[in-house]
């Protein structure tokens, strides 16, 4: 069955080489934070860095697995943050795999004393291969149904394309609300991997939420006499191409522990007559000494089913103070945006 896969990948590549193609994503989109928006580069104010792994469809075996790790920092004395962005993104049993490298500025700006915006930018270099080795062709195919392991096949092309990409963002928030928004694929590299001339779309997004803190947070029983006891409201939505998607939900901080659940579609925009249901999010996180642990699952609303086996996702993020000790962050707006 794996092997038959296969087979009609390869017939539905040449189908696919104009196809418009879409970014990968994040469920804990807030626990991808350079990879969601430019702005959030040094947000924290401290150093941070952390690692996401993504595994959608595990079931089947064109699943898609994404993997990114970052690190970024907050110049105090500049006002700046900087940030490092590593992707990869693997595709199905064909190996298409797309690796690439982002470096993030952003910039500080106190608006008033209750808010405060934050513009970034990121400079990328994209390297896209295929990989043929897994996929069966017609020739190996024995009238027995038996397969050889070499194929006569000739390819004339090298299926890889390297281009370099640039985005932009924004971010305005202050102690209880944020608001975000970001465009990537602005210079709207081609994608082809057959020497087409098949652009990548430019992917607008936006994202906000409200931070609503109930009475119990206040607690002298608690380090520091608080203790973070919170709903927040969180919406996202992104557009690219003819393809868009909602994200709405919820967080609930109960510190240290987080719980968050999201739906993930658009009913209203239904697709060829269907109505657009894609998934329920659910997240379990915890938060402790710098360190902000988190794993969430897709519950596959589509018509491909739970079948698919979903999406596991999970995140890792340290923050840490790196500089002179005596020199603490300056005690600004703390960004109210959830860590997962």
């Amino acid at each position: 069955m794996q092997k038959s896969y296969n087979i009609i990948f390869l017939l539905l590549l040449g189908l696919t080489v104009e196809l418009k193609a879409q970014d990968p994503q994040f469920s804990q989109f807030y626990a991808a934070p350079l990879y969601l928006n430019p702005a959030f580069a040094g947000s924290s104010e401290l150093a941070r860095v952390g690692v996401n792994y993504r595994n959608q469809w595990p079931s089947f075996p064109t699943n898609f697995v994404t993997y990114s790790a970052f690190f970024d920092y907050y110049f105090d004395e500049y006002n700046s943050g900087v940030g490092i962005l590593l992707l990869s993104d693997v595709e199905g049993q064909s190996g298409l795999r797309s690796n690439s490298v982002a470096l993030q500025y952003s910039y500080q700006l106190r608006i008033s004393d209750k808010l405060i915006f934050r513009p970034g930018l990121e400079g990328s270099y994209v390297m896209k291969r295929i990989d043929f080795s897994n996929l069966i062709f017609g020739d190996q195919i024995d009238f027995d149904g038996q397969f050889k392991d070499m194929t006569d096949e000739n390819f004339n092309a090298d299926f890889r394309n390297n281009y370099f990409d640039f985005s932009a963002g924004g971010l305005l928030f202050s102690d209880k609300f944020w608001f975000g928004f970001a465009a990537h694929h602005l210079l709207t590299p081609v994608n082809s991997l057959l020497n087409g001339d098949a652009e990548l779309d430019i992917k607008y997004s936006a994202h906000a939420g409200y931070k609503i803190l109930l009475p119990t947070s206040t607690n002298f029983n608690y380090p520091g006499g608080y203790r973070d006891i919170s709903i927040t409201p969180t919406v996202q939505y992104k557009q690219q191409g003819k393809f868009s998607q909602l994200d709405a939900g919820m967080y609930f901080n109960y510190e240290p522990f987080v719980f968050g659940t999201w739906y993930r579609g658009l009913p209203f925009k239904p697709v060829e007559g269907i109505a657009n249901h894609e998934s329920l999010i659910f997240l379990v996180g915890v938060s402790t000494n710098g360190f902000h642990i988190g794993y969430s699952f897709d519950y596959t609303l589509s018509k491909l089913g739970i079948a698919t086996g979903g999406a596991h996702e999970i995140s890792v993020r340290y923050e840490f103070f790196l500089g002179d000790p005596r020199k603490p962050p300056k005690n600004v707006r703390k960004l109210p945006c959830p860590k997962f």
